[in-house]
């Protein structure tokens, strides 16, 4: 690992890679992947292009370490983004989209692949998917959707704190720091973490009070009140809260090998007088910028980041004669070739402090040089101990601290931040002291103390090296492993299996009707192990039926249930051998025959625009689509009667198309040439699946009565009615509302808000040029429904297009990214191009438009579309 090369390669990196290594080596445990991006470029090491590397487990030199039946720990590379191009993490918003499909595909292999060796034939899915960092958990967030999967997630550092830490510093205004850091996409996918995760693990209860308690989404006191009603059997009315656990990160503690307590200032010596082990280079490269390299050396350890406080540092030992004339300041702020090729907010803080340095006349007193390996580090750690120094972490605030603890394993006292897990760090090893960062003179006297009074000094380097072991990886793996065991777990779950699946005939109705009683079969309770209030089709109605040795009556119950709760219509009995004959399933292993599937999600003004649009790419695909090769999907804001009523204006059938996403993805329906078959009447029949993937956290009636006392504020507030219900486009899993005048409503960003405040987990989209609003399951959404479609029918996402509009609702960007194609239609949604101003970020910051999976076109002629459609590599003649 090229630690310190960049901000983006510090202690984070190293935490990840020895999780990974140590779960790994944990009983229970058979595999742990690490996903991370490959990089294939001449700036960074060779290793981060190769696709998979093994994470060998650490073992002391007389010890073997068992791994039993675990097949160990993996360093996973997926492809994403630009090739060969290393890029900084607040340049990835965009590709985020583009991990995730890829990471999809490689778990679906895996699955099997763990499914032959261990499975008996039956894939093994992961048993929870854990995000690092914004970024990671934004992925995990959507994996653990599409699969269905508990969610684990560790900040590491957080959007909301770093944003008022800048703001505090004054050197760049809100606007430039968002310019600078995408600072509000990373605080929104902080956000929907906290929305997804059922566990978020910090490192200090510090994290919890102070730093997660700025979020929208969080409240440590209501986070406890929900937790004592859920142990009582009481209702929470719809409001969920992830679980904050403190876990310390670990340390491999093999290759320290502690010094004996004799005269370490005679060790020095006997060092220096050639003994049978010669020091290390690393020695010699700190020790020649030293005029008196016996005094005791002040280490910090730190990439030169305004963050990190190393300005502050160098002025508290300058200012202070006394600590000058007792100890020598080492600064290892990563590696350098050429300061002017280093980032420039690096490179500033590195040419004040040598500013500094001149300003003090520093020279044969500080230490600061250009390179260090990895491995050096114990070494630097080994030479401060033995001039009886003292490590320092200034820091503004410290997440956690880990360097606390690696200086504290190898018997150097420490004076660090009061902000943050210093603070945790202390109160278990109590080997130093605590400062406020911000005062330069407490930072100063601290050091003086420490390095002055030899007992202090001996005391907090025996009260480390007796207390470290608190904080070992197998300590850390043992309560991380307990609390993955209490969630409920989820994993994809229909009773198909992939054999069934491959012997499916499209000419067999039999078949294919053995598709939609797996569909309806697979009605469950929530899955967050709590009983949701009016969260439609719950399993009280089925519960007497888990008897019922009859199949039939199981999938009759589940239409007449599915009748009540999401289509409203006659409540009649759907008869298996009328199913039988339903050719119309036969579409649901389509997907898998398919060359091009064509998702049509335009959100237009018009009804008529809407079938213009289809008619259109009917027209470009032509001949194509007579041969069965490619297949059409209907992706819209629209419920499925509403889809139905389009359809028949425009003299389509729904049998002209392989899937309906509906209610802006919280609901997916595909053809049945019966409607009689269909408790609704009409000729579709629900995917009771996909409902079981996105029920989780779904408020139910307490989120529905909510949002209808919004609706009345919005109303009281204007004096009419501006928001009401839309009963016929609402269903069990969505609440849809109409809008009659936009610009009397909030943005997007303010309802999403206020539902998070409540611990109300949901989606929330503005459709229809903001006439229409649609709340749904907070891991629905239509960009998720073609994911699972992947999962569910083996659709190919490479060879899907995403037709979407100029703009569009509130859930654009999400159809604008991943590994499929998106043709763009100019002037079509334009109208809806104020939507795009309910984000705190631009779209820049999330779609990247210069992608050649992206054209845009016009819908003037057919050719024009066939054309783009060649750009994509797609309908080449």
């Amino acid at each position: 690992m090229e630690l310190g090369r960049d901000s983006d390669t510090g202690g984070q990196v190293k935490y990840v890679v020895e999780l990974a290594r140590a779960l790994g080596t944990m009983p229970g445990v058979y595999r742990v992947d690490l996903l991370t991006r490959q990089v294939s470029a001449s700036d960074v090491d060779w290793t981060y292009g190769e696709p998979t590397e093994m994470l060998n487990p650490r073992t002391s030199e007389n010890s073997t370490q068992e791994l039993g039946e675990s097949s160990g720990a993996y360093i996973i590379r997926i492809p994403f983004g630009p090739k060969d191009k290393y890029i900084a993490k607040e340049l990835l918003w965009p590709h985020i989209p583009e991990f995730v499909d890829r990471a999809i595909n490689h778990i679906m292999q895996m699955s099997r692949v763990l499914g032959e060796q261990i499975g008996g034939g039956q894939p093994v899915w992961p048993i929870a998917i854990h995000g690092h960092y914004a970024d990671a958990g934004d992925s995990a967030a959507l994996l653990s959707g599409a699969l269905n999967v508990p969610m684990l997630f560790t900040g590491h550092s957080l959007g909301r704190d770093k944003l008022e830490q800048l703001l505090k510093q004054g050197r760049q205004s809100r606007e430039e720091i968002n310019t600078t850091y995408k600072i509000m996409r990373r605080i929104e996918a902080e956000e929907l973490s906290l929305d997804a995760s059922e566990i978020v693990i910090t490192s200090t209860r510090q994290e919890i009070e102070e730093q997660w308690r700025l979020y929208d989404g969080f409240d440590p006191i209501l986070e406890r009140k929900l937790r004592a009603r859920i142990k009582r059997g009481v209702s929470c009315h719809g409001r969920f809260m992830p679980r904050m656990i403190v876990i310390p990160p670990g340390m491999e503690f093999h290759h320290i090998v502690p010094h004996d307590h004799g005269d370490i200032d005679g060790e020095v010596e006997r060092n220096e007088d050639h003994s049978a082990t010669p020091n290390p280079p690393i020695f010699q490269e700190i020790i020649r910028f030293f005029s008196n390299p016996r005094k005791p050396m002040i280490l910090a350890l730190a990439r030169p980041d305004p963050k990190k406080n190393i300005t502050t540092l160098v002025k508290a030992f300058g200012e202070c004669r006394p600590l000058r004339e007792l100890a020598n300041l080492t600064l290892i702020m990563g590696n350098r070739d050429d300061i002017d090729e280093m980032a420039g907010t690096n490179a500033s803080v590195l040419l004040s402090i040598l500013k500094l340095i001149d300003k003090y006349d520093l020279y044969g007193q500080v230490a600061y040089p250009k390179h260090h390996k990895q491995s050096d580090v114990p070494d630097i750690y080994r030479l401060a101990a033995k001039t009886k120094g003292v490590f320092i972490n200034p820091a503004f605030i410290e997440p956690f601290g880990l360097t606390l603890i690696e200086a504290a394993a190898y018997g150097l006292p420490t004076v660090a931040t009061k902000n943050g897990g210093p603070v945790d760090i202390h109160r278990v090893l109590d080997n130093g002291l605590l400062v406020d960062p911000h005062d330069q003179q407490a930072i100063a006297d601290a050091l003086l103390k420490l390095v002055s009074d030899k007992h202090l000094w001996a005391r907090c380097r025996q009260n480390g090296l007796k207390n470290i072991h608190l904080f070992s990886w197998p300590e850390h793996c043992r309560t991380y492993l307990s609390r993955i065991a209490t969630c409920k777990q989820r994993q994809p779950q229909w009773q198909i299996s992939d054999a069934e699946y491959d012997n499916l005939q499209s000419d067999s109705p039999s078949d294919s009707l053995r598709d939609i009683q797996d569909l309806s079969l697979n009605l469950k309770l929530s899955l967050d192990g709590e009983k949701n209030e009016g969260s439609g089709i719950v399993d009280n109605s089925l519960d007497a039926e888990e008897g019922d040795s009859d199949g039939k009556n199981r999938i009759e119950n589940a239409h007449l249930t599915l009748s009540k709760g999401m289509l409203g219509g006659s409540q009649k009995s759907v008869s298996t051998e009328r199913e039988d004959s339903s050719a119309g399933a036969n579409k649901f292993p389509a997907f898998r025959r398919r060359k091009h599937i064509f998702v049509i999600s335009v959100d237009t003004d018009t009804t008529s625009e809407f079938l213009e649009i289809i008619e259109k790419f009917n027209e470009a695909v032509g001949k194509d689509r007579d041969t069965g090769s490619i297949g059409f999907i209907l992706s819209t804001s629209f419920s499925i009667s509403e889809i139905h009523s389009v359809l028949t204006s425009g003299g389509l059938s729904p049998s002209d198309f392989d899937a309906f996403v509906c209610n802006s993805g919280s609901e997916i329906y595909y053809p049945s040439s019966n409607p009689e078959d269909s408790p609704s009447g009409l000729p579709f029949v629900v995917d009771l699946d996909y409902r079981s993937h996105t029920e989780y956290r779904w408020g139910g009636e307490g989120l529905r009565k909510t949002l209808v006392r919004w609706a009345s504020s919005i109303n009281d507030k204007n004096g009419g009615e501006i928001v009401s219900q839309d009963e016929s486009g609402s269903t069990s899993h969505c609440y849809a509302f109409q809008v009659k005048d936009p610009s009397l409503i909030p943005p997007i960003k303010e309802l999403r808000k206020l539902m998070r405040i409540q611990a109300l987990r949901c989606h929330v989209i503005y459709c229809q040029n903001g006439t229409k609003l649609n709340v749904i399951p907070v891991l629905a959404s239509r960009a998720q429904a073609l994911r699972y479609l992947y999962i569910r029918w083996g659709m190919d996402l490479p060879s899907v297009v995403a037709v979407v509009g100029e703009c569009g609702d509130t859930d654009y960007e999400g159809l604008a990214g991943g590994v499929h194609k998106t043709i763009i239609l100019n002037g079509v949604g334009s109208g809806s191009r104020k939507l795009h101003a309910n984000r705190n970020y631009p779209l820049e910051d999330v779609i990247s438009f210069d992608s050649p999976n992206i054209v845009k076109t016009d819908i003037a002629n057919s050719t024009d579309i066939r054309t783009s459609l060649g750009k994509l590599g797609l309908l080449k003649e």
